[in-house]
């Protein structure tokens, strides 16, 4: 089957943008061009909407199976569809925890039944994420997990870590790490700063962050693999992080929009929907997170999607789980408050959001060219509205960020040349 996008803006060289037309068949890009006059079974006519790469989120938590009422593959598969995602992939702090083979297998047969979008699943670092006993990890890699994480929760001890990446530089897989050394957290909910003292809150201190990913880049230099630090949030993080770049060591780290949007001050009151882990940091900290993207330390952005119901979130600060949604929100968050006050580009947004992580993971998706994939989204960066958690095909509703007026929403996301969401379609 043929279909042709017509009357497309796509971004061009120096953030430019020209018209064109889209030719997809056989699930790919064919044709780039000013006009298309093929015959094609479907025509979409873009209405000059920007037409960008489907966005890929390698953080993302979609809480089946054993959390069901929190998020499912196909509740947040959806909200992907919906935020213009067409690439997710998964972290395994899920029960069972996909540790083994089995466990993989029946996860990418319920993906396979559910997932709206294409969903690449993580499997564990070490069996039921306890940093005891390292995962199978050529029996999973070669069952085709993503890469390996015990995101959630750090990896404790030098020698499992090392352990880990030895393994894994094997088989070329990266090792992704939720930076967190248990020994300094202290029952911490928010950062250790102003406001922790304020609200008498116990504090996370950043050095809980910054300490593992000291240790890790050092152990990455040493057994070759590749390091992915999780949504990093401290200014020393980055300095280690770029210290370790300039080193030559295979370290690269990934940003979520609300630490990029948010630091400490914006928390005024215990509303645990401002919980999160990382926490929001200081004003010093998300400058130079931001600093970080510009020059390359860090290397893209990914939401940290972490649903969870309503009931756990009025609980708090002290009793909340940490988390927030992100996935319907990300890219109008972003253009609203970096691209159109021209802090970044409209094209550094999208590479961050799409080719970046590609690259990085070595997957096939994320460029708008011939003969790439036809995974593709249609922003309209013109019409802005408030963000309504109530409206979010996600079953968390958990946002820092509702009422919010934006522009640059999805108004439709198309996977392997399929239409998954429309604007204005029933859910």
């Amino acid at each position: 089957m043929k279909t042709i996008l017509r009357n497309a803006n796509r971004i061009v060289e120096n953030n430019t943008m020209e018209t064109c037309d889209v030719l997809i068949e056989n699930q790919k890009i064919m044709k780039i061009a000013d006009q298309i006059d093929e015959i094609a079974d479907h025509v979409i006519d873009c209405k000059g909407h920007l037409l960008i790469p489907g966005l890929i989120d390698v953080h993302v938590h979609l809480r089946e199976p054993g959390g069901e009422e929190k998020e499912t593959i196909l509740t947040g598969t959806k909200a992907a569809a919906r935020g213009g995602y067409t690439t997710v992939c998964p972290m395994p702090n899920t029960d069972p925890v996909p540790d083994s083979v089995d466990k993989i297998e029946a996860l990418f047969e319920k993906i396979e039944q559910d997932s709206q979008v294409r969903v690449l699943p993580y499997a564990s670092i070490t069996k039921d994420l306890k940093g005891e006993e390292l995962t199978d990890i050529q029996a999973l890699t070669k069952a085709g997990v993503f890469a390996f994480t015990d995101d959630g929760v750090g990896i404790q001890t030098a020698d499992m870590m090392y352990r880990a990446m030895k393994e894994a530089s094997k088989y070329n897989m990266p090792i992704v790490a939720h930076c967190e050394d248990n020994s300094i957290v202290y029952g911490g909910v928010c950062h250790e700063g102003e406001v922790s003292k304020r609200l008498n809150l116990p504090g996370h201190h950043s050095l809980t962050e910054s300490l593992q990913i000291a240790r890790d880049v050092l152990l990455a230099e040493a057994t070759g693999c590749h390091y992915h630090v999780c949504h990093i949030s401290t200014k020393e993080s980055v300095r280690v992080v770029r210290d370790a770049k300039k080193a030559g060591i295979h370290v690269t780290a990934e940003v979520t929009p609300h630490h990029l949007l948010l630091n400490e001050t914006d928390i005024t009151e215990d509303d645990a929907n401002f919980k999160m882990n990382p926490p929001l940091r200081s004003k010093e900290d998300q400058e130079a997170l931001i600093e970080g993207l510009l020059d390359g330390t860090i290397d893209f952005i990914a939401t940290d999607h972490a649903p969870h119901t309503e009931a756990e979130k009025k609980q708090g600060f002290l009793h909340a789980p940490f988390g927030i949604v992100g996935l319907e929100t990300a890219f109008p968050l972003l253009y609203t408050h970096l691209v159109k006050p021209n802090k970044i580009t409209l094209q550094q947004l999208v590479d961050w959001m799409t080719a970046k992580p590609a690259d990085v993971f070595n997957l096939p998706y994320g460029r708008l060219l011939e003969n790439k994939p036809a995974d593709l989204t249609l922003i309209n960066l013109h019409e802005s509205m408030p963000i309504e958690s109530r409206t979010f095909y996600s079953k968390g509703k958990n946002t820092p960020f509702n009422g919010w007026d934006v522009a640059g929403w999805a108004i439709m996301t198309m996977v392997d040349g399929e239409v998954v969401f429309e604007e204005g379609s029933d859910e």
